[in-house]
């Protein structure tokens, strides 16, 4: 669980944050989606902090919009409703024409999608989930949907398919043996357990892609764009912006490498090769 002190100062850190920011940026705000990965309340304490910062160093004021669920969201971008995004979930043909733009991606190696079981569960094999109730995110998920369903269909095995909402519900529900599987982020799952003290084991794990990426919108002017990838791949390097990249990453109970570094559109090919060849439909 996360302390009521730790919340205390998440909320603390961006209210001084916000106080430093310049008046100007009051003119005009820019609005970003974050993936729903994580309930609404843990991914607004991780983010809003950063987005302060951000906004404060870059001179370009950033907005939190959040949506009800990872489907809603991406609807609302694919309509041009979001100037910045955090997701992998733009990379399929049909969005990839909308033409958000790769900034920056999470630091760290990558992600990796796994279907796992909980520690004690009686079940081995991917053959041995035919029949069983097996947790997704969403059909929008990448590595909570359709990374796991292909390697599901690529080995003939059926399954009873329970959406979730995000990330870790699935967890929740796996921890608790609501499901009997559970289809997810790798690294989502890791830090959830280490959180809430919970063993698994893996039954099956994907190649690694490129973790979520910043992406901005074409509408938004060269200049913002610039400024806002500057002041987010600056933040590690940056004692004040390492502050809160550490308080974040201790929310979500985080280990290793933090921060943003700089991305481009053609480090995420793999996920467009994926849904070329892809056996989900």
């Amino acid at each position: 669980m996360i302390s009521k002190a730790l919340r205390r100062a998440a909320l603390a850190l961006g209210a001084v944050l916000a106080l430093q920011a310049p008046a100007a940026l009051a003119q005009h705000a820019y609005s970003i989606n974050v993936l729903n990965q994580r309930t609404i309340a843990l991914t607004a304490g991780y983010w809003n902090p950063i987005i302060t910062y951000v906004s404060s160093k870059s001179g370009v004021q950033l907005e939190l919009k959040l949506a009800k669920s990872a489907k809603e969201g991406n609807e609302i971008a694919e309509r041009g409703g979001y100037d910045f995004i955090y997701t992998n979930h733009f990379f399929t043909p049909q969005r990839d024409k909308v033409g958000f733009k790769v900034l920056a991606r999470a630091a760290g190696p990558g992600i990796r999608s796994q279907i796992v079981v909980p520690e004690e569960s009686p079940i081995r094999t991917l053959q041995q989930l035919e029949g069983k109730e097996v947790a997704f995110v969403s059909p929008d998920a990448f590595a909570g949907y359709w990374l796991p369903m292909d390697a599901l269909l690529k080995a003939k095995v059926h399954v009873t398919v329970l959406f979730t909402g995000n990330q870790e519900a699935s967890s929740a529900q796996l921890k608790v043996n609501k499901i009997d599987a559970a289809a997810v982020n790798g690294t989502v799952l890791a830090r959830y357990a280490r959180r809430e003290s919970f063993s698994y084991r893996a039954l099956w794990t994907s190649e690694l892609y490129q973790d979520l990426c910043l992406m901005a919108h074409p509408k938004v002017p060269a200049e913002k764009v610039a400024a806002v990838k500057a002041a987010f791949i600056g933040m590690s390097a940056d004692p004040e912006g390492r502050k809160i990249l550490e308080m974040a990453g201790e929310l979500l109970k985080v280990t290793g490498e933090q921060g943003f570094v700089a991305a481009e559109n053609r480090d995420y090919d793999n996920y467009r090769t994926f849904y070329r060849t892809t056996k989900v439909k």
